[in-house]
């Protein structure tokens, strides 16, 4: 018994021992990872988050009149709106798609390679500008609903441009220009599949489509519910054309409630609302990604064999793949060409430039210090890969999946309170009024910007530090070289091409973005796309033509980007 005693206790002392060794080894590697730039991530990741908090926290306290109006009569309607637009968009997004994706990806067929990268290009187009540029087109005395009706003499030009102007038309235009997110990502997990399975799956009697359906969708799966991931946030995001169709969801009742109605409570209450649907979106995304099992494809990988699709098939091939962009890019912008070409130079005035101006310099500022602030953290948790970096760098780029709405009330309101304190502070202490020195003004708009599209910079940011060579910092460091001299000398070289990719992806988006620059923006300071949908608003859609295709062209950058990426994913593959 002595013994046996004597046996636990030594293993006790054992773990004991382990124990005190891990406890100071978890203690040094803290203390290494208590460094300055440490310390100014964590500030800026926690100054990132305040916005969501104030909407978490305002939303659960008091109720305002204006919000139990708005709960017993709309608040069902914007629910019910939201969830169609969600399980519209989204089941069209996948079949615009995923069967592009399937074709291009495995078979050959008459134009395949030309719409292997046209069929991204819908994508430079935002749902607004897509939205009334189909108005425009089916305006009673246009040429198409005079052609529509000269085939078939019973539909009416009224009927149809009604039926357009719904909710099913929403689904349609925001589906045409969404489906890219699902096309890119189903592609780029088509050509990375082996071409041994697929083959097996022929050689055990399976066609075409079966093949798709029981093997290249399945394991597709995580792939894909991440691109229709983005397609749902984008639905919630979305502002311009809902609000011009007339259709109320959740980012109409925010504006209604934010400018008309002046409740800041019901639009906090509203916003909260809406972060849950996004929270939901989220969770239920990770859990696909983490129940998803895969296997090694690098062992064994043989890229798949195209199969040619010859007479009525590959006519059929093209047509599936010919229909997403001639509706989703090719007919809006003849129509705003045509617009634009009426409009004539008279269109491009002092005012026009005025625009261009405060949209490119905002939207150049806004990617300078995303990226500066992207660059920050990512380079603090390489220097220092601690779990708590690791949290702080997930939680900067929660912003990208939050509707503009929802962030432009969450920085709006404190902002507002803290303009109100320094103004009481100065008041009473130098009898200087200071006003409104943050609140509506473009400090508060490209914070906003900086909260919202702080991920499009940190992402590739980390996935460049990723692979950079660790060695080359440790070097440096052993030289008596201060980090900050290591990071201007040695990585930001390294990094020249990821920091351009970066800040034109924030700048594209800044430049496109339409809810929360109509409700952070300066009294009387438009942009290029608060513009040219004022103009649409006011049915003067000859007028908003210039601007948007100047959007358009901007927004074909990230297009060409991603082409590129996807060619380089095959040719890895």
């Amino acid at each position: 018994m002595a013994k046996a005693l004597l046996k636990h206790l030594t293993k006790a002392r054992g773990v004991w021992s382990a124990l005190r060794a891990l406890q100071h080894r978890s203690g040094r590697e803290f203390q290494r990872g208590l460094t300055p730039w440490t310390f100014s991530a964590l500030g800026l990741v926690t100054l990132m988050t305040i916005p969501i908090l104030v909407i978490l926290l305002g939303s659960l306290g008091r109720e305002s009149e204006m919000w139990t109006h708005l709960a017993s009569t709309v608040l069902s309607e914007y629910v019910i709106n939201s969830a169609i637009l969600m399980l519209g968009v989204g089941a069209l997004s996948l079949l615009l798609g995923l069967v592009p994706a399937w074709l291009v990806s495995t078979h050959d067929f008459p134009g395949r390679k030309t719409f292997e990268w046209s069929l991204v290009l819908p994508l430079a187009i935002p749902t607004y500008i897509i939205a009334y540029t189909y108005a425009g087109l089916l305006e009673y005395d246009s040429m198409l609903p005079r052609t529509l009706s000269a085939v078939w003499p019973g539909l009416e030009a009224w009927r149809l441009r009604s039926a357009v102007m719904s909710l099913r038309g929403v689904i349609f235009m925001m589906a045409l220009v969404l489906y890219p997110y699902v096309y890119i990502i189903a592609r780029a997990s088509f050509m990375r599949q082996s071409g041994a399975v697929l083959e097996t799956a022929s050689a055990l009697g399976r066609g075409p489509w079966d093949t798709f359906a029981r093997v290249a969708l399945p394991m597709s799966r995580p792939a894909v519910v991440g691109g229709l991931t983005l397609v749902l946030m984008e639905v919630l995001n979305e502002y311009g054309a809902v609000r011009y169709f007339g259709v109320p969801t959740f980012t109409t009742g925010i504006f209604r409630a934010w400018f008309p109605l002046n409740d800041p409570v019901a639009a906090m209450r509203l916003s909260g609302i809406l972060l849950l649907f996004v929270f939901t979106l989220i969770v239920f995304e990770r859990l696909q990604r983490g129940r998803a099992r895969f296997h090694d494809e690098a062992k064994g990988y043989r890229p798949t064999k195209r199969r040619a699709l010859k007479g009525l098939r590959g006519w059929f091939a093209y047509g599936t793949c010919l229909i997403p962009v001639a509706l989703g890019f090719l007919v809006p912008v003849a129509q705003l060409t045509t617009w634009a070409t009426s409009a004539g130079w008279d269109a491009l005035d002092a005012r026009f430039v005025r625009l261009t101006l405060h949209s490119f310099s905002l939207a150049l500022s806004a990617a300078l210090i995303a990226v500066s602030a992207g660059l920050l953290i990512g380079y603090a948790a390489h220097l220092s890969p601690t779990p708590i970096l690791r949290l702080a760098s997930k939680i900067a780029v929660l912003g990208y999946s939050i509707p503009g709405a929802v962030i432009a009330v969450g920085v709006f309101i404190p902002l507002v309170w803290v303009d109100r304190l320094l103004n009481a502070l100065m008041t009473t202490t130098f009898d200087i009024p200071t006003g409104l020195l943050m609140s509506g003004t473009l400090l508060a708009l490209i914070f906003a910007y900086m909260v919202r599209f702080l991920a499009v910079a940190l992402n590739p940011l980390e996935s460049g530090f990723k692979h950079l060579c660790g060695n080359l910092d440790e070097t440096s460091r052993s030289l008596g070289v201060p980090p900050l001299k290591t990071l201007w000398k040695v990585d930001l070289p390294l990094l020249k091409g990821t920091l351009v990719s970066a800040a034109l992806l924030v700048f594209v988006d800044v430049l496109k973005e339409l809810p929360l620059t109509l409700i952070l923006r300066p009294f009387n300071f438009d942009t290029l796309a608060t513009r040219a949908f004022q103009l649409a608003a006011n049915e003067q859609l000859t007028q908003s033509a210039i601007p948007a295709l100047l959007i358009i062209a901007v927004g074909l950058v990230p297009v060409i980007l991603l082409n590129r990426l996807i060619g380089r994913v095959g040719e890895e593959s």
